[in-house]
């Protein structure tokens, strides 16, 4: 039997984290969830296969990393790990300044976002989901 490929989803959404943990959360895939960027560097250290990780973060009160701050130090922590970027938000700019730093896919929260996810994983870690 196969290890279970280690997903981690990052959103400040609970609905979102919620979503994907109960559609990917399988015998393949084991799915860990964290509200802000600084809870999955945190847990680094477990290797994870892939990385979902919202773009844009709001904590009240308080000051948190947004997305492209948080892939920088998942690079610095471990430049092999595949990231796809969600975002709420079709902006080409964030796009491209994404692509540049070297995310693996982009992702819009919109009503396809479990299907694109769903293709985005297939292309990263090439097996069915």
């Amino acid at each position: 039997m196969n290890k279970r490929k280690l997903l981690y989803v990052v959103d400040d959404d609970p609905f979102i984290n919620q979503l994907i943990v109960k559609r990917f959360n399988s015998d393949d895939y084991l799915v860990e969830a964290f509200e802000y960027g600084e809870d999955c560097l945190a847990a680094m250290d477990k290797n994870p296969d892939l990385i979902i990780l919202d773009y844009y973060f709001f904590k009240s009160g308080e000051q948190v990393l947004n997305g492209l701050e948080i892939f920088e130090k998942i690079r610095e922590l471990n430049d092999k790990v595949p990231v796809i970027i969600l975002s709420g938000q079709d902006r080409g700019d964030i796009v491209l300044e994404l692509a540049r730093k070297g995310i693996n896919d982009y992702v819009i929260k919109d009503n396809s976002l479990i299907s694109n996810l769903e293709t985005a994983m297939n292309d990263i870690l090439g097996s069915d989901i």
